[in-house]
């Protein structure tokens, strides 16, 4: 029976395999894309998942097997995230960047469709200002969390903070993020309803 290597296995193996590395790529290149297209559009993403990538193989022999034996995509995602600091001058574009990543709202009954697209359209912009406007730190843990489909423990890994650390920083952005959309009566009608808002508003589950 063939035993599928996991990614701790991988990374140990091509420290003195380097052609294995070509694997992890395989695995996780995709959901980094994705991460990357989504906070920097897709056109600036292709150049940023190869920089990730390089980063990543020249690190490759300080990658802690403790990380678990799935650890890479978190890892992989802090690096990326690490690489998007240099970016930071995107900040400008971010307006419309964000608003592509968001999903479009499914198309409602005709005597519905114009309220509800004004509605919509109001909690896109009110959701996209203020996550531009959040602190670094605090948009790095959220979006890790909402766009990088992480867990709490894996984006203190990530971020290389305490979990603790990442609690308060998504705790204190949501807290932003629905004081923002409070703000704008149309934004606050529709937000509850949308499920693609929910990693952005919700509480954590005590």
């Amino acid at each position: 029976m063939t035993v599928i290597p996991t990614d701790a296995d991988l990374l140990v193996r091509s420290v003195r395999e380097p052609e294995v590395f070509a694997d992890l790529f395989e695995r996780h290149g995709d959901r980094v894309h994705r991460y990357l297209a989504r906070r920097a559009g897709p056109d600036l993403a292709e150049d940023l998942v190869s920089d990730t990538f390089v980063a990543a193989f020249e690190q490759r022999s300080r990658f802690d097997p403790a990380r678990g034996p799935d650890g890479a995509l978190p890892w992989l995602l802090g690096i990326a995230t690490r690489i998007l600091q240099g970016h930071r001058r995107a900040e400008a574009r971010r307006w419309r960047v964000l608003e592509r990543a968001l999903p479009d709202r499914p198309e409602p009954a005709a005597a519905d469709r114009v309220a509800d697209r004004v509605d919509a359209n109001a909690t896109v912009q009110s959701l996209v200002r203020a996550l531009a406007e959040l602190p670094d730190g605090e948009r790095d843990a959220l979006l890790l969390l909402a766009w990088g489909d992480l867990r709490y423990e894996e984006i203190a890994t990530a971020l290389a903070v305490p979990v603790g650390t990442v609690r308060s920083r998504i705790h204190r952005a949501r807290n932003r993020l629905r004081a923002a959309l409070a703000a704008d009566p149309l934004a606050a009608r529709s937000a509850p309803t949308r499920s693609d808002f929910r990693p952005f508003l919700e509480s954590e589950p005590s």
